[in-house]
């Protein structure tokens, strides 16, 4: 790389770092890709890489005074944001802002500031820190509840009461799921709705634009279906929209935005929000003309982003593998590609243990249902084997 040239820390290199790692590279950014474990998706596209736990903040210091990066990109929660946050007041450009970070990685960061400063509606949720206090808090919340560690992803750590035999088991699930290790939960009270989306939004030169809303179903809180559009009323959409909106733009900055909202009817209920790309906007990937991927480094580059264009129904399906190997094949792929309009994305996850997303099935047809259902027996088609580990 030229010395003139712009630098980009990714802090964070799993799936969705490697695309964000990629586009950067198509404006000449050169990328450092960091995360806790070695041979991380990113960091085999990106130009440098480092391995260290990211919660400790001397480390995390050290890689960025040693680096100097342009423009610091979080890609996962667990990262030492009050160093992020000295870190900015030093200098440097934390993406979207520092604040986004440290308010987002946590759950409960990011509710008060929804529910209690910007007056939004969510769910019902009260916060506990040890077991008398999660005893309360289901009380005060009621069975059936959702319950999860402040600081968690892809549903780990996550559970639902349903009954009070469950209460103890559920605390258990919390403590052991979270990102940081054991610490404070939220329990949510259910609400009803008719579906839930991901609306992205993009803060950039140009404004806040939005992407046609990500309907979506996760199975134990992590994604296996999405798809664009959701159907839509028109109240409901521009709710949707004035509700992100508010959000965003409380937390600053340049970059996409992950809002994910419940709608019942017209209704639109604040669920939480990613400062950053989401897994449900992975279908972006064969529905617009830039992806959110693109759209993120377009962003945060200070660059405008006057429209985007939309192609048409698309679908996503999250390919799950479980197992315990680093030995993995993906086969029959002749098969998986023969309809047209599918494409495959295989992550390059370095093993398993337990279940992971390993990859992604896109689609495009002449509607939502089509296009789902092309993905889905392209899903059938694939083949994968988990082989012993070497």
């Amino acid at each position: 790389m030229t010395p003139v040239g712009r630098k980009a820390l990714l802090l964070g290199s799993g799936e969705l770092g490697k695309e964000v790692a990629i586009e950067l590279q198509r404006y000449g950014v050169e990328v450092i890709a960091c995360d806790k474990y070695p041979n991380a998706p990113a960091m085999q596209t990106a130009h440098r890489s480092y391995v260290f736990n990211m919660l400790d903040g001397d480390e995390l210091r050290r890689v960025i005074e040693l680096e100097k990066p342009d423009h610091i990109i979080p890609e996962v929660e667990a990262i030492a944001t009050p160093t992020l946050l000295e870190l900015e007041k030093e200098g440097y450009n934390v993406t979207p802002t520092a604040r986004a970070a440290w308010l987002t990685m946590n759950r409960e960061g990011i509710r008060r500031l929804a529910a209690e400063e910007l007056n939004i509606k969510t769910s019902p949720y009260r916060f506990a820190s040890d077991y008398d206090e999660f005893k309360a808090a289901v009380e005060e919340i009621g069975i059936p509840c959702v319950v999860k560690p402040i600081m968690s992803s892809s549903g780990h750590g996550q559970s639902v009461i349903k009954k009070a035999e469950d209460i103890e088991t559920s605390w258990k699930i919390a403590q052991e799921g979270g990102r940081a290790g054991a610490g404070r939960v939220i329990v949510e009270g259910f609400v009803k709705f008719d579906y839930e989306i991901t609306l992205l939004t993009v803060r950039n030169a140009s404004g806040t634009v939005f992407c046609e809303p990500i309907g979506h179903i996760q199975v134990d809180g992590d994604y296996r279906y999405s798809w664009q559009p959701q159907p839509m009323s028109d109240k409901a959409i521009e709710s949707a929209k004035e509700i992100a909106k508010k959000v965003t733009d409380a937390l600053g900055g340049y970059g996409i935005f992950g809002v994910e909202l419940f709608i019942k009817d017209d209704e639109v209920i604040f669920s939480e929000v990613s400062p950053r790309p989401h897994d449900t906007g992975m279908v972006t990937m064969i529905s617009q003309d830039m992806s959110e991927f693109a759209l993120h480094a377009r962003a945060l580059l200070g660059l405008p982003i006057p429209s985007i264009r939309f192609y048409g129904p698309s679908a996503s399906r999250a390919v799950v593998v479980e197992g315990d190997t680093d030995q993995i094949e993906f086969d029959n792929l002749e098969n998986v590609l023969s309809e047209p309009g599918v494409q495959i994305r295989i992550f390059g996850k370095p093993e398993i243990k337990g279940h992971r997303r390993m990859g992604v099935i896109l689609a495009t047809d002449t509607d939502v249902e089509a296009a789902r259902a092309k993905a889905e027996r392209a899903y059938d088609k694939l083949k994968v084997n988990v082989l012993p580990r070497k």
